[in-house]
């Protein structure tokens, strides 16, 4: 799976597609802006949990948030 995007790219670009800002995302996810922009960025690696909690706040169906999971290393 080597043309896998980064977790990251996939999630900001979710968030996008909901036409939402990264203070408006952190903010309904209960985060900081600022892990959010790391997790975006690929400096900091999101949690198995984080990641589910973020899918779930941006609606992201079943089947890409497996290929979340995967793009994440879960």
């Amino acid at each position: 799976m080597s043309n896998t995007q980064p977790v990251g790219s996939l999630l900001r670009g979710w968030r996008r597609r909901r036409r939402m800002s990264q203070l408006a995302l952190a903010a309904d996810a209960e985060i900081s802006q600022r892990h959010l922009s790391f997790i975006e960025s690929g400096r900091s690696s999101p949690s198995r949990e984080m990641l589910l909690h973020l899918c779930d706040r941006l609606g992201v169906p079943l089947r890409e948030r497996n290929m979340l999971l995967v793009a994440a290393g879960y």
